[in-house]
């Protein structure tokens, strides 16, 4: 028995007709859409709140030309219709910025950036102190608060275990660490950094704004962000610190390892770092996209800027013997005339 099909199929089955014939190629039956030459007001409106966030809070917004900076951003952009559209643009604001430093994260897709600067893979090599030595390695961290009050308080528990009578010094390791959120690794390295401001950022207008640590708590200006749980204080405050950097400390990472410079009995060894010495601030856009923007310039307790690298003070090249090069400078310390004397308990 033939099937006949009602017709209200009909349209259906000629229009699947007609597709096919289309995607075989017939050109007579191919629509023709012009493709859009000019950029949609959508997409103007999207790149537009993005250039405002920049001229308004990056670290370089005194020394752009934002005229010029939007023509060749829109420019960019071609004729997008979309905001997914739009990446072009934002990827040439990022590289017209220079920072290295500041992300675009779309709320689909990949992050964009325009790295200004390739950091160099960790080659770690030896870890650990000796009896009289304490050792602690702060690692990169990244993660939503509940965690970061784990990853601080386990710093601070380690130095809880490690910390006895008789150590002369301590070494804190940063090798490797690539940054993400600086604030629990000030509050984990805390009881060895000491209390205080150890470090600011300066903005683009030259204003200053000190991060610190105190009672367990890190902060920035008179803001705390970050508490550990339970603080602990070393036997012998205020002791004599090694730092090891390598070329795969970053951002966060460097901010630690400027927190310790200008810090009495302190000395790094290793290589320099990444060179993003600079502080990122999260703005969420229109659609609920993310742009990072580097807003500040790291500095040191008395005011030095970086912005780059952070070279270490006694380059260590060879990583398995950085470690060794520590403890020596930690057990042993030379005086004005060069001679070598045990450090004894203070």
């Amino acid at each position: 028995m033939r099937l006949r099909f009602p017709s209200l199929y009909a349209p259906f089955v000629r229009v699947g007709l007609a597709a096919a014939l289309v995607a075989c190629g017939d050109p007579e039956r191919a629509p023709t859409v012009p493709a859009p030459t000019t950029i949609s007001p959508v997409a103007v409106a999207y790149l537009e709140e993005v250039v405002t966030l920049l001229q308004r809070h990056s670290v370089k917004r005194r020394t752009i030309d934002w005229t010029a900076f939007r023509a060749e951003v829109m420019a960019a952009a071609g004729p997008a219709q979309t905001i997914s559209e739009t990446v072009p643009g934002i990827r040439r604001a990022l590289a017209l910025l220079g920072d290295g430093h500041s992300v675009y994260i779309p709320l689909r897709g990949s992050a964009v950036s325009v790295p200004t600067r390739s950091c160099h893979a960790p080659t770690i090599g030896r870890s650990g102190g000796t009896p009289n030595v304490g050792y602690v390695r702060v690692r990169n961290f990244s993660g939503p608060p509940a965690e970061a009050t784990l990853y601080a308080q386990r710093i601070q528990d380690s130095i809880r275990v490690t910390d006895r009578d008789g150590i002369v010094g301590w070494i804190v390791d940063l090798r490797g660490n690539a940054g993400g959120n600086m604030w629990p690794m000030i509050a984990g390295i805390g009881p060895i950094l000491g209390e205080g401001v150890v470090g600011h950022f300066l903005d683009a207008d030259s204003t200053f704004t000190p991060y610190s640590y105190r009672d367990g708590a890190s902060a920035s200006g008179d803001t705390p962000l970050h508490q550990v749980s339970s603080v602990y204080r070393l036997k012998r405050p205020n002791p004599r610190v090694a730092v090891l950097t390598d070329g795969w400390v970053a951002s966060s990472g460097e901010a630690v390892a400027i927190a310790f410079r200008e810090r009495p009995d302190t000395r790094s060894f290793g290589t320099a770092t990444c060179g993003l010495s600079t502080g990122n601030t999260t703005y969420w856009l229109s659609d609920t996209s993310r742009l990072v923007i580097t807003a500040a310039t790291m500095a040191d307790r008395k005011r030095r800027a970086y912005g780059d690298v952070i070279p270490p003070d006694e380059v260590v090249a060879n990583p398995d013997d950085t470690v060794s090069r520590a403890i020596e400078w930690l057990t042993f310390a030379t005086g004005p005339a060069g001679a070598v004397a045990v450090v004894r308990e203070r």
